[in-house]
């Protein structure tokens, strides 16, 4: 049995950002510590919410699966990221 990690950051950043750590990291227009919440999302993965952000996170591969940012989508060019 796997357990789902109890929290991340999840950082939204400019879509043309490169992927990697602190280079998104420094990037990052926001960011938020989101906890588990224990159900699953529509997308089938585990739901973390904090900080005015819903998502559904693949704790495996560390991938943001769904993601409303204050009840919204996200808004077109931000990408969102997990931190190391």
């Amino acid at each position: 049995m796997t357990t789902q990690p109890p929290q991340f950051t999840v950082l939204l950043v400019p879509g043309h950002i490169e992927s990697g750590g602190t280079a998104a990291e420094g990037a990052a227009v926001r960011s938020a510590v989101v906890e588990a919440t224990g159900e699953t999302g529509a997308s089938g993965y585990p739901r973390y919410v904090g900080e005015g952000l819903e998502a559904d996170i693949d704790p495996a591969s560390r991938t943001v699966e769904a993601l409303l940012v204050d009840g919204a989508e996200l808004t077109y060019g931000l990408s969102a990221r997990i931190a190391d």
